[in-house]
Order: C-alpha cells, then structure tokens, then sequence
C-alpha cells in the first residue's frame, strides 16, 4: 500500500524533462561509441596512410592551390552557363506554346536522369564522332558545356518554382500600366523570383563544386587539373592517400562558406516572411 502510495504521490516528469533526459541518453551513446572508436583505432596507421605531414606539404608545394583555382573557374563557367539556360528552359516549361513546352520537358528529364559522368565522357568523345569538331576553350570548354547542360535541367525547375510563387497580381498590375509582357517578366517576375530562389541556386552552386570532380574523366593535362585530379595523380605517385585527403580538405574551403551563405540565406528569407 506503503509502494503504491508513493509511486502514485512521484510527480510526471514534463515533456520538457523527458526531452532533456532523452537528449541526454542519446549523447552519453555517442560520448561511448566515440570513445570505444578511439580506443580501437590504429592511430599510427591512420596517420602514416591519410596525415602524412610531409606529403601535405608536398602537394602545397606542386600545386594544390592551382588545382583550387581550376575547380573554381571550372565550377563558375558551368554555373553561369547552367543558370542561363536554365532561366529558358523554366521560361519555356511555362510557355503556352504547347512545343515550347514539350522540348523543355523532354531536356529537363532526360539531363536530370542521365548520370553526369555520362555526360561527361560523350562531350569528351564527340570530336571522335564529328570529325573536325572543336570544342572553343579546351578542356575548359568541354567541362562548362558538360557541367552546364546538366545543371541547366535542374535549375530550370527550381528557376519556374520561383517564377510560379511570385503572385500573380504583380505582372498582372504590371500590365494594366502597358507594361509589355516581355518587360514586366525582365523587370518584375524574374528579379523576384531570383530573390526568392538564392538559396536553392546556392545549394546549386555546392552540388557543381563537388561535380568538378569529375573533371579527371576527361584526362586534362596535369596543368588544368582540378583538386580531385591532382590529389588522384599525386596519390598514385606516392602511393598514399595523403595527397587526396588534402584536396579534400581544399574542397571544404570552398563548400563550407558556401553553405554558410545558403543557411545566412534561408534565415534571411525567413525573416522577410
């Protein structure tokens, strides 16, 4: 009687503390298997294979840096060219010409369910199948064409998404001044849409930049190597993975701001809400 009185008189833990106590349980499990991990790792193994302190500074001294710059350009030229065919193609899935509409259909799913690695080897290989063809700006040329066209497919909807939450009452307001449609769409639709569309297109930008990788498949010259490349090429003459996991850490200096700028982004637009 003594028990049941006294478990009945035990207050309810709240919502709150149950909350507490949960996180509290989740991260004494992690606490544990971080430690048990740390416990059962050859520490000198990994750093002989992945920290060599000698190859690290080795792949500064041949070139790392370099290598960051080309997957820079090589990510902006893709970007730029991405976003602008991306904004016709949005342009035309919203068209109310039924062939408009239906090309920029049969693009959007055909680039978005092709692996771009894919894409990348037939750019490669189309001045074997068209004899004479150059591509302007080689091998540069060829990644910004390759990396653009897929990311065109996948802007494009997030471009209409933007284009299609920009309510209707602007354009139409737009028009009853005499607004020519094609103007209101360049001055009124469009720069609103962007707006509301910066942090989905940033996220755009980050998925490039990890794309860039693929750069090696096409086999640029050690001069034009993006980071992914060059970490691979000095890997193999090393025979060790120090190298790469440098030019791993180089794509975190480009990607980590980045996403900083998108959550920045997000919040502001919250905040406009």
């Amino acid at each position: 009687m003594t028990s049941t009185t006294s478990a009945a008189a035990r207050p309810a833990l709240s919502p709150r503390r149950r909350a507490q106590r949960a996180r509290a349980i989740q991260y004494a499990v992690l606490a544990l298997i971080a430690v048990l991990a740390a416990a059962g790792a050859d520490w000198n193994q990994i750093g002989d294979v992945f920290f060599r302190p000698e190859l690290i500074k080795s792949a500064f001294a041949d070139g790392v840096l370099d290598a960051l710059v080309k997957t820079v350009e090589y990510t902006l030229g893709a970007f730029v060219i991405g976003l602008a065919a991306g904004t016709v193609l949005a342009l035309m899935r919203l068209s109310s010409i039924g062939p408009y509409r239906w090309l920029a259909m049969a693009y959007i799913e055909f680039f978005r369910g092709l692996p771009a690695i894919v894409v990348f080897i037939a750019f490669s290989l189309l001045p074997l199948a068209f004899q004479g063809l150059t591509i302007p700006f080689d091998p540069y040329g060829v990644v910004w064409l390759a990396l653009g066209i897929v990311a065109a497919a996948y802007m494009a909807e997030t471009i209409r998404a933007g284009i299609q939450a920009v309510p209707k009452g602007q354009s139409e307001a737009a028009r009853s001044l005499g607004m020519p449609t094609g103007l209101a769409l360049r001055k009124i639709v469009l720069p609103q849409a962007f707006r509301i569309i910066l942090p989905p297109l940033a996220n755009e930008l980050i998925v490039l930049v990890k794309d860039s990788s693929l750069v090696f498949i096409i086999g640029v010259s050690a001069t034009t190597n993006d980071l992914t490349g060059f970490g691979r090429q000095l890997a193999n003459t090393e025979s060790n993975l120090t190298p790469l996991v440098t030019a791993g850490f180089c794509y975190l200096l480009i990607t980590l701001p980045l996403g900083l700028a998108v959550r920045r982004l997000e919040s502001s637009a919250a905040k406009a809400r």
